[in-house]
């Protein structure tokens, strides 16, 4: 249904060009958001899970190590005196 009155007609097409214009403004304003995320991250250094877990697994070995070694001395120690 069109009007015949050329204001009302201007004032629904300023209104559908506004809601257009801050329907883009507001994509714009993600978009820049996500940018400025994208390179805040950028700068921090993740490691991937496989990495994460070899180096956990080289950790519990070498705790293991430790422990052993550490009896083996206390056993020698208790031999010397």
């Amino acid at each position: 249904m069109q009007s015949k009155n050329p204001a009302i007609a201007d004032f629904v097409k300023l209104i559908n060009g506004a809601a257009g214009t801050f329907a883009g403004m507001g994509r714009e304003a993600r978009e820049s958001a996500r940018e400025r995320v994208r390179e805040a991250m950028g700068g921090i250094d993740f490691v991937s899970r496989e990495e994460f877990d070899t180096v956990k697994a080289m950790a519990a070995k070498a705790r293991d190590e430790n422990e052993a070694l550490k009896k083996r001395i206390e056993a020698l120690e208790a031999k010397q005196k």
